[in-house]
């Protein structure tokens, strides 16, 4: 595997009035492509921070976030919505579709701001729902909104796949199919999958383990015999 992200040092802090809450500090590791990077870690420990400011929703206010060679962190703000727009796909615990689209209408609105996009109907297929193209949200289970979100991040084409508890909302038998989407994903679509969970059962699919305590890295572990989803016992 090759590198794609490399974070060096990275500190995030707020600030509200006088008072300064630092969300991360000197986070630093690699993601390769095709991997599957599980991050873990207690509420609050720095997650979802880590996840934001992977997909240039937020700025750290130090350190470098290396992509494809690119620090993101010294793009101007054009340069980082088109590193959001064309590079990176977001899939959510709750599933933000629009209500009033079908499933592939919503695939095929991230299609528009994409500039080498895969196929609607493809990536739906990809997703086991070929027979659902023309429901809309309300038509379908929670797995399945779940499975056009994840459908319409894959039809962008990302070099990365940002995921925030994306099985959070789901039985753990959904949960374990969406994870193997995910990890097929990785494998078959030229994606590495960044996966935020609170289940350490589900890290297993992972090759690479992060765990994310009071806003540092708290240990870094490869994965030497990954798991396939299917074969994740609850």
């Amino acid at each position: 595997m090759t590198t794609l992200v490399e974070l060096s040092n990275v500190t995030k802090i707020y600030q509200t009035g006088e008072v300064k809450t630092t969300a991360l500090h000197d986070a630093t590791f690699t993601l390769e492509r095709n991997e599957v990077c599980a991050i873990v870690g207690s509420s609050g420990s720095g997650k979802t921070t880590l996840l934001n400011i992977l997909g240039g929703i937020d700025r750290c206010n130090s350190g470098s976030v290396l992509v494809n060679g690119v620090d993101i962190v010294r793009l101007n703000e054009k340069a980082l919505t088109n590193y959001r727009r064309f590079d990176v796909g977001f899939v959510f615990q709750f599933y933000n579709l629009v209500q009033n689209l079908t499933a592939l209408e919503n695939v095929e609105l991230a299609c528009e701001v994409s500039k080498n996009a895969f196929s609607p109907s493809e990536m739906l297929d990809v997703v086991g729902l070929g027979e659902r193209l023309n429901n809309f949200p309300s038509q379908l289970s929670g797995g399945e909104q779940q499975r056009v979100a994840i459908a319409r991040a894959l039809a962008k084409n990302p070099r990365l796949l940002l995921c925030d508890e994306p099985t959070g909302a789901l039985d753990d038998k959904t949960g374990i199919q969406i994870l193997g989407i995910l990890q097929r994903a990785s494998r078959a679509l030229d994606v590495t999958v960044v996966l935020v969970t609170h289940n350490r059962a589900f890290v297993d699919i992972a090759n690479k383990v992060i765990t994310v305590r009071n806003g540092g890295i708290e240990s870094i572990v490869i994965n030497k015999e990954v798991r396939e989803a299917r074969d994740i016992v609850l």
